[in-house]
């Protein structure tokens, strides 16, 4: 003990130096935007890199799972092709222009996927070398998970859909009314559908699925079903519980959705704020 009162006694003046430069970043990062803006891309970068080698090893043994999934996932696009009258089999190109969407697709891998907490996030690797951005929908196969919030150069950091400040448009399948999908903390299957009118016409089990009322995410991609659902205390909106497609505590490949129409869409509704 008395070795150590004399190291602090005798290093006391480097201590004090190092403590207020550590104090002084503290500060700096959390006054600044761009400062606090780069510390998060390097904290990205590093977890990222770190998580990446735990999940390559972690990988390896769920690859049965991962191609079953992939089995399922081809099943559900031949039957797309079919109903769209496309021959799978026989067709080898397929004029993709013709479908006039603006939306494209890049897959990626989660490395790490929080769940518990109130406010989760989900690291991915990819990044701005592979032209993923701030603002970009995440889904899987099953439905969606969140937004790109943060990006560095290999990896990207994403609200889930399972954070208290996460708010996504969404609606039912079978009408155009629609509310904002939001999180209540408690479980990670289910997530609430709020605002919806009480004109709407709801019964359980019916689908939750995107309703294309902002740049992120086209309308269609599925959430869930209803599993529950009452009037607020006003008797004028609905509060739906939403049972999620998704699996929330075992996610492993995304695919990040891109709006091309994202400029010119910004573009006109800054005109009309003027």
């Amino acid at each position: 003990m008395q070795q150590i009162i004399n190291f602090l006694i005798r290093n006391k003046h480097s201590l004090l130096f190092l403590l207020l430069l550590f104090l002084s970043l503290v500060f700096t990062i959390q006054s600044h935007s761009y400062h606090k803006s780069k510390f998060v891309s390097s904290t990205n970068f590093i977890s990222g890199g770190m998580y990446g080698w735990q999940h390559s090893i972690s990988d390896y043994f769920g690859l049965k799972d991962e191609n079953m999934r992939l089995l399922q996932e081809n099943e559900h696009l031949r039957n797309q092709l079919s109903l769209l009258g496309v021959d799978s089999v026989t067709t080898k190109h397929l004029d993709t222009i013709s479908f006039k969407t603006p939306y494209t697709f890049t897959q990626g891998r989660v490395i790490k996927n929080d769940y518990s907490k109130i406010d989760n996030y989900i690291l991915i690797n990819k990044g701005k070398k592979d032209s993923i951005v701030t603002d970009m929908g995440v889904i899987t196969d099953k439905g969606i998970i969140g937004i790109v919030e943060q990006t560095s150069t290999n990896y990207s950091r994403v609200i889930s859909i399972l954070n208290s400040n996460s708010r996504i448009n969404a609606g039912l399948k079978k009408s155009n009314q629609y509310g904002s999908l939001v999180w209540n903390g408690k479980d990670p299957n289910i997530v609430q559908l709020e605002t919806v009118p009480r004109q709407a016409i709801l019964k359980k089990g019916d689908t939750i699925i995107t309703h294309g009322r902002s740049t992120i995410f086209p309308r269609g991609i599925g959430i869930g079903t209803i599993v529950s659902y009452k009037l607020d205390e006003n008797k004028s909106y609905y509060l739906i519980d939403v049972e999620l497609f998704n699996d929330m505590t075992d996610i492993g490949f995304i695919y990040f959705i891109k709006n091309s129409d994202v400029k010119e869409i910004k573009q006109l509704e800054a005109v009309s704020n003027e």
